[in-house]
């Protein structure tokens, strides 16, 4: 929350004034806050189908101290969503029909940002009992713009009624919804020092989305002053009968590192030791026992103990069917 506070020169002049009267406890009142956040940015409306419309926008800048959003439609409140939610889905929208969206930002203190400009958009006509989902994209290239942006392209993909939408996933959650002529997109709020692992699906005008295409690695860079990359790098997987074989490089954190957390489908699993003695470097490799019955499919990650106590960034996410 923002507060105008007394400056140094008015704080001395109360004192000259209380040492000249006499007066003592003099007590320096802060404002209240009235004013209003920033008009949220960036903001776009693509339909996803029919019926929805897959809003998004650019985070608030930190010193706006934004706790909330409140998305409308045609100047009529539709959602509100806490201030780490940048997109939304809305549903139960009318075929063939033009929406118009705004976003507006509200801090802590009650206040109420003005609107930014107004993201338009038409949905597709309804397509009745479609059940074919579009097919895959057949190639996916991606690389990082900067410390917290990335640019991600695709090969087009096919559908019988045709092809509304390319969805972006990152760690099994979409993050970013493109429009159905687009084969490239940026980006945005990312984490310095991170590895990513990206894919693509395409959606079409009933909802069907096609399978996953080829995942894609990008590296951001970390920022001015961060140091070194504290993500362990080049994760392969490898099942075998009863086992999956990790191998992977150790960061550079300054010394040995003796410990790693592993994530299975996105939770953690198990913390990975070393002891004294055996801390490898460069490259690292671990075997694990499974009982889980063969095709079963996994997705792996894993992030290394940091010299002050702190995990680091997570590795690039890899994908296995467990073997029998």
């Amino acid at each position: 929350m923002r507060r105008s506070a007394p400056t140094l020169a008015l704080f001395l002049t109360l004192a000259g004034i209380a040492g000249l009267t006499g007066l003592t406890g003099l007590t320096a009142c802060t404002a209240p806050d009235t004013e209003p956040p920033s008009a949220p940015t960036g903001l776009t409306a693509q339909a996803g189908s029919a019926t929805s419309v897959h809003v998004m926008w650019n985070a608030a800048p930190d010193r706006d101290g934004v706790t909330r959003y409140q998305v409308f439609e045609a100047g009529k409140p539709v959602r509100e969503l806490p201030a780490e939610k940048t997109m939304v889905d809305i549903t139960g929208l009318t075929p063939q029909t033009g929406y118009s969206f705004t976003v507006r930002a509200l801090d802590s203190a009650g206040n109420l940002s003005e609107a930014g400009p107004a993201a338009a958009v038409t949905t597709p006509a309804a397509k009745a009992e479609d059940r074919t989902a579009p097919t895959a994209p057949a190639t996916t290239e991606a690389g990082a713009t900067g410390p917290r942006s990335a640019r991600i392209s695709w090969a087009p993909s096919t559908d019988d009624t045709g092809v509304t939408a390319y969805d972006v996933h990152q760690g099994g959650v979409r993050i970013h919804t493109a429009g159905p002529g687009e084969n490239t997109t940026v980006l945005t709020g990312l984490r310095p020092d991170t590895v990513y692992t990206f894919t693509v699906r395409a959606r079409d005008g009933a909802d069907n989305s096609s399978p996953d295409g080829p995942a894609v690695d990008v590296s951001t860079p970390p920022a001015s002053g961060d140091g070194p990359g504290t993500a362990p790098a080049d994760l392969t997987a490898t099942a075998s009968p009863g086992a999956v074989t990790l191998t992977w490089t150790a960061p550079d954190t300054g010394r040995p590192t003796a410990e790693y957390e592993l994530y299975v489908n996105g939770r953690p699993t198990t913390v990975i030791q070393f002891g004294a003695g055996a801390v490898p470097t460069g490259r690292v490799e671990h075997r694990l026992m499974v009982t889980e019955p063969a095709g079963t499919e996994w997705t792996v990650t894993l992030r290394a103990r940091l010299p002050d106590g702190n995990w680091g960034a997570f590795s690039a996410e890899r994908r296995i069917s467990l073997a029998g």
